[in-house]
C-alpha cells in the first residue's frame, strides 16, 4: 500500500498543487494539512477563521505555516467569487443568496477550485458526502460527455491493483451511465499505475442468460466502445470468467479479456459496494476511496471516520488527478 501513495506523492510533488480543507478546525485536517506542507507535497488552503484555526493547530500540537489560511468573511476576492457564482448557477441564485451560500466552507473552496485558486478539493471529516459533493455538482459540474460523477475504489493487495467501480455514487445506473463509469474507470485508474483491462460485470456470461439487467450491460458496452475505441473492454462476464483464465477460456474463449481483467464495472450499487467489501474482508485487499471522477476538477469525500493518514491518501489522489 505504502508503494502506491510513494508514487502518487512523486507525481505530485513538483507540480506545486493547492488543495483545500473546507474543514479547517478539524484535527485530522489540520495533522494532515501540516505534513503535506512541511514535506513540500502540495500546499494546503485551509478555510475558516485564521485566529481559531491557528490556535487550534498550536493546541493540536501542529505548524501549519506553509498553509494558505483563508476566510470567507475576509476573502478580498468575495464580490468577484459572488459575481462568478451567480453566473455559474445561471438565475437559480440571486447575489443576496450568494452572499449566504458563500460563506459555507465547502461551496466558499468549491469555488476556490472553480476559479482556478485551488487544484481540488478534500472534504467530508466532518460534513455529509451530499454537503461535499453537492456543491461540486453545482459548481465544477461533470466534463463533456458525461452525465454523471461516480465512484471508484482501487483494491490493493501487495503489487496486486484493481479498479472497482461504481460503489459509491449511482444506486441504479442505466447503460449510458454504465458506459461513463466503463471510460471514466479507464482513466482513474491510469493514474494508479493500472493499465485498464475493463470488465462489465453481471450474472451471465456472454448471453448465458438473458433479461434486462444482462442486456442493460451489453448496450453499455457497446456504447463505451463508442465513447473510446482504444479501450480494452469486454462482457458481460460474470466475475469469475473476467478473473480466471481457465474459466474465461471456457465461457467466453473468443474474448479480448482472456482471464485478465484489472478494472471491473458493476451493473449496480448495491452489487459494487458488496463486492469491494468482499475482497476487503474477505480478500485481505485494502480499499483506497472513494474516489469521485468524471468532474470537470477533482473534489473528494472523506469519511467522516477518517483518520489523519486517510486524510493526507486522500489529497494525494485529488493532487494526483488534478495533472
Amino acid at each position: 500500500m505504502s508503494n502506491l501513495f510513494d508514487e502518487l506523492k512523486a507525481k505530485v510533488e513538483t507540480k506545486n498543487k493547492k488543495i483545500v480543507f473546507p474543514e479547517g478546525l478539524d484535527e485530522r485536517i489540520l495533522k494532515a494539512a501540516s505534513q503535506l506542507g512541511a514535506a513540500g507535497i502540495l500546499t494546503p488552503i485551509l478555510i475558516g477563521d485564521k485566529t481559531e484555526i491557528k490556535q487550534k493547530a498550536e493546541d493540536v500540537g501542529v505548524d501549519v505555516g506553509t498553509a494558505e489560511i483563508l476566510d470567507p468573511k475576509e476573502f478580498p476576492e468575495f464580490d468577484l467569487m459572488v459575481e462568478t457564482f451567480v453566473e455559474r448557477r445561471k438565475g437559480k441564485a440571486s447575489e443576496e443568496d450568494a452572499r449566504k451560500i458563500l460563506q459555507d466552507e465547502n461551496y466558499f473552496g468549491t469555488m476556490l477550485v472553480y476559479m482556478n485558486q485551488a487544484d481540488g478539493l478534500v472534504s467530508g471529516a466532518a460534513h455529509s458526502t451530499a454537503d461535499t459533493v453537492r456543491p461540486a455538482l453545482q459548481i465544477i459540474k461533470t466534463k463533456e460527455g458525461v452525465k454523471k460523477t461516480s465512484g471508484v475504489f482501487i483494491m490493493v493487495k501487495d503489487d496486486e491493483k484493481y479498479v472497482f467501480a461504481d460503489c459509491a455514487i449511482n444506486i441504479s445506473p442505466d447503460s449510458q451511465d454504465l458506459a461513463e463509469i466503463a471510460v471514466e474507470s479507464g482513466i482513474t485508474g491510469k493514474l494508479f499505475g493500472v493499465d485498464p483491462r475493463v470488465a462489465m460485470l453481471s450474472f451471465s456470461t456472454k448471453g448465458s442468460a438473458k433479461s434486462e439487467e444482462t442486456e442493460k450491460v451489453t448496450e453499455a458496452l457497446q456504447i463505451a466502445r463508442e465513447k473510446n475505441p482504444d479501450l480494452i473492454i469486454d462482457g458481460e462476464f460474470q466475475f469469475d470468467a473476467a478473473f480466471v483464465p481457465s474459466v474465461a477460456e471456457k465461457k467466453a474463449p473468443d474474448s479480448i479479456l482472456k482471464g485478465d481483467a484489472n478494472t471491473f464495472i458493476f451493473p449496480s450499487l448495491e452489487a459494487g459496494n458488496i463486492g469491494y467489501k468482499i475482497a476487503q474482508r474477505l480478500g485481505g485487499y485494502e480499499a483506497v476511496g472513494p474516489i469521485l471522477q468524471g468532474l470537470n476538477a477533482p473534489v473528494n469525500d472523506l469519511s467522516r471516520g477518517c483518520s489523519s493518514e486517510d486524510v493526507y491518501n486522500l489529497a494525494l489522489i485529488t493532487a494526483a488527478q488534478s495533472e
